[in-house]
């Protein structure tokens, strides 16, 4: 026993004469080093204007179902409803190349990627007027029912000519709008969301991928995939280093970018929902 307590006491004695002997390493054993900080916090702006963004180094990976969303419900309406909304979804076809450019054998989930994810506030004159959150880089499918839509929708559209454009929401009036649009067409003269020119319920696009297209057909990670409700209109700085401006109307606003371009008889048809249950409840969804 009481070699032991020595030889703990002789320890000790060490540990505390190593610890009282530590020194800074040097300047070129430092720029052997890296690291990253866990949280970011950027401010950007004036005084009378200024932006705070809080950022986050997480990597999150995601198969998640919600049967309903609604946003800005007034009574009269809501700025975003949306049902069965869906991110990431279950493989179906073993051999199919996915957004991020791997197979997944059948049954297999093929998640949705969100990286750094951030929320941010807007000030005037000291005053918090808007509230976003969002990934700087997300790629995967979003599936969902979507009954009202307010904010912007990255979507092309190719007509019968071979022209691309970018599509237009509509209101169920159909007049071209961004504040709770219930269809999406071509911004043309033909257009008649009424009729089904050129126009379709938004509804009928029950999975959206979501990403940026790159000209060789691949799918890289798309940035400003955000949330925001705002009491007056914010101007948002995109997330992707660029400074291009995302305007957003008072209210709820959804930016939502997508990888997908459509010709006119494809939009008509719709889009078929990706699977995202495992049991067949018989509502869709399997």
């Amino acid at each position: 026993m009481r070699n032991r307590l020595a030889l703990a006491g002789m320890l000790l004695f060490s540990a505390a004469t190593a610890h009282a002997e530590l020194k800074p390493i040097s300047d070129d054993e430092m720029a052997s080093v890296s690291g990253q900080a866990m949280i970011a916090v950027d401010v950007d702006g004036t005084a009378a204007e200024r932006f705070t963004r809080i950022t986050m180094g997480l990597d999150a990976e995601i198969q998640t179902n919600i049967d309903n969303v609604v946003f800005g419900d007034t009574g009269d309406g809501s700025d975003v409803a949306i049902s069965q909304l869906s991110l990431g979804h279950i493989s179906t076809d073993a051999a199919k190349i996915q957004l991020d450019g791997q197979t997944y054998a059948v049954n297999d989930i093929v998640p949705f990627l969100g990286s750094d994810p951030y929320f941010e506030l807007a000030e005037q004159n000291g005053e918090i007027i808007g509230f976003r959150m969002g990934f700087n880089e997300a790629r995967g499918t979003l599936s969902g029912d979507i009954a009202s839509f307010s904010g912007q929708l990255g979507l092309q559209l190719v007509d019968d000519a071979g022209n691309v454009s970018d599509a237009q929401l509509f209101g169920a009036d159909g007049v071209a709008t961004s504040l709770r649009a219930t269809h999406i067409g071509l911004n043309d003269a033909a257009t008649d969301c009424s009729t089904g020119a050129q126009c379709t319920a938004l509804s009928n696009l029950k999975t959206l991928d979501i990403g940026k297209a790159n000209e060789d057909g691949t799918v890289d990670v798309a940035t400003n995939l955000f949330f925001s409700f705002q009491k007056e209109a914010v101007d948002w700085t995109s997330t992707d280093g660029t400074g291009d401006i995302i305007s957003a109307n008072p209210g709820v606003f959804l930016n939502i970018p997508t990888a997908m371009q459509l010709d006119i008889q494809t939009l008509q048809n719709g889009i078929p929902r990706a699977r995202t249950e495992y049991i067949d409840r018989g509502v869709g969804l399997f």
